[in-house]
């Protein structure tokens, strides 16, 4: 029977509808709520509003709604699908993998290959779409499976933020680290472990301080290799387009240049006055 491979991807790699229907992706998007009210990320609020909305109100999120993904795979199954792509944002952030993962548990008729991205926003969002382009091109299910980790592991970003609180809130960090990060004016520049955990990489005292120490990481990669770049922001556009624009265009070796949003799984947790750099290395 010839294999026909669908792709699903939760809403933490920030594509767009326009992105996830041109390429035929299937979504099972987070939960996020305020109060009584829940919306499902992306396709019931943008993160435009729920950055617009921090300061007054804090949503809370959860796991895509694990009825409608069983029920999205018996469909995939109906319409004759064989086997069935899902990839994650990573398991350091969410409960997502696991959760995903038993569900396609019970659906032997469908050969299932869940992965976790170890990673969020492009660095999730751009996987999905290099797996995307493998499906469209014919190769067959386990020779795209064997591929994933590889694409996967070229990338990397950091990000930087305006405050410690919405880490505070979201119990990322205590409140004692919140309160002197704030009164000293330091800002963590944030990576992704290879565990798909955030962590602290380096701090710096003042948010410019903290971009120009992001810009240098960026340079010490381009020093090595080709690259494909993106600028991100969440609840920060002009800061993040001044900062492409002045530190990172005309970099040396960079193949593309992007600018693009981090969405409110991430934003959320963050707080406004985010601004990222995310790396996709093109060469060995």
């Amino acid at each position: 029977m010839k294999e026909k491979i669908a792709l699903i991807t939760d809403t933490g790699g920030d594509l767009t509808i326009k992105e996830l229907k041109d390429n035929n992706i299937f979504l099972s998007p987070f939960i996020i709520r305020y109060g009584e009210k829940e919306y499902k990320d992306t396709l019931e609020i943008s993160p435009k509003e729920i950055y617009e909305r921090l300061h007054i109100e804090m949503p809370s999120s959860s796991l895509p709604n694990l009825l409608d993904f069983d029920n999205l795979l018996t469909n995939l199954e109906n319409q004759g699908y064989t086997n069935v792509i899902v990839i994650t944002i990573s398991t350091g952030l969410s409960g997502t993998y696991n959760s995903l993962r038993l569900v396609c548990e019970n659906h032997p008729n469908l050969k299932s290959f869940v992965y976790d991205s170890k990673g969020l926003t492009v660095i999730e969002g751009q996987l999905v779409l290099k797996v995307a382009e493998l499906i469209r091109n014919g190769l067959d299910f386990e020779q795209i499976v064997n591929l994933i980790p590889k694409i996967r592991a070229k990338f990397n970003g950091y990000f930087t933020i305006d405050t410690l609180e919405y880490l505070q809130r979201g119990g990322r960090i205590g409140r004692v680290a919140s309160s002197i990060g704030t009164l000293l004016q330091i800002k963590p520049i944030i990576g992704v472990a290879k565990d798909g955990v955030l962590y602290t990489h380096l701090k710096a005292r003042g948010k410019k301080k903290a971009l120009a120490k992001m810009t240098e990481l960026l340079k010490e990669v381009l020093f090595k290799h080709k690259c494909n770049v993106w600028v991100l922001e969440g609840g920060a556009e002009e800061e993040a387009r001044d900062y492409m624009e002045k530190h990172i265009k005309g970099l040396n070796n960079i193949e593309k240049l992007s600018f693009g949003f981090i969405g409110p799984i991430c934003g959320m947790n963050t707080g406004p006055g985010l601004v990222a750099v995310v790396y996709e290395i093109l060469d060995n």
